[in-house]
């Protein structure tokens, strides 16, 4: 009986060895399709290894979204410009880009509930992950409350080096509920971990002129500005809710529809 193996299953060997799952799974097909167009050996190996290469990148961004902990799947694409004229739609385009990382530049998102802030912040997001980024969503409550429990474990340095890790860091709904001085002292040691060392993308339904109401404390939100604006793009939306807006149309759909 004749036991010596091919160069094939030796190849297959090599391959379940070294890890290359889809390129083992795809050596079949790429032999027939070499040998069917007289492939030279480099292009069927660059095209082998492409094929590699792509399902290592999906698995890392499978990885980056899973870590990334986004509440819905929002994009820029699906976000209605028209509905919201007072944002420039080409400002938001270049910051798809994700060329704000490159110095870590912060993304300020102001405006009244309803407009759409969370909407980009997401979307922008999402952008940076499928980009390469290392992306983290929280709200600003849950950070302080994450915060709070790091200090009562132990593990505060710990969850300060987890909040600067990430190139971007999305902090939604600052100002929606009072920070009292504990809350306040915790999301500025993250500013400061991440100042000049990360970008912030920060939603918001204050001005700037009102941070000291949300803090009860100036000195905090004068600290706290003067490390996220240093390097800033600040974008004020205004305009009206998108679900109070889904809401008068509703209504007044039923309205019409009503029998006399």
């Amino acid at each position: 009986m004749n036991t010596t193996t091919s160069p094939y299953q030796q190849l297959r060997s090599h391959l379940a060895y070294l890890n290359l799952g889809a390129t083992a799974e795809a050596l079949p097909a790429a032999l027939d399709h070499a040998t069917k167009t007289g492939q030279s050996h480099t292009e069927f190996l660059e095209q082998l290894l492409g094929t590699e290469v792509e399902a290592t990148e999906e698995r890392r961004l499978k990885g980056r979204m899973r870590f990334a902990n986004f509440p819905a799947p929002w994009r820029i694409e699906d976000f209605d410009f028209a509905a919201q004229p007072s944002i420039d739609e080409a400002l938001i385009r270049d910051l798809a880009t994700c060329r704000y990382t490159n110095d870590a530049t912060n993304i300020m998102l102001i405006g009244p509930p309803g407009v759409g802030k969370t909407h980009l912040a997401i979307g922008l997001g999402h952008k940076a992950a499928e980009a390469g980024y290392r992306t983290y969503y929280t709200t600003a409550a849950d950070l302080a409350a994450r915060c709070r429990k790091a200090a009562i474990e132990g593990r505060w340095a710990n969850t300060m080096r987890f909040f600067k890790g990430p190139t971007v860091l999305i902090v939604d709904e600052l100002g929606y509920l009072p920070m009292p001085a504990e809350d306040a002292n915790a999301l500025f040691q993250v500013i400061s971990q991440r100042y000049l060392n990360g970008s912030i993308i920060l939603t918001t339904n204050r001005g700037v002129t009102d941070w000291g109401h949300i803090f009860a404390d100036t000195t905090i939100a004068a600290a706290l500005l003067d490390r996220l604006l240093h390097r800033c793009v600040p974008i004020t939306i205004n305009g009206d809710s998108y679900r109070l807006r889904t809401h008068k149309a509703r209504t007044q759909t039923l309205t019409k529809g009503a029998p006399d």
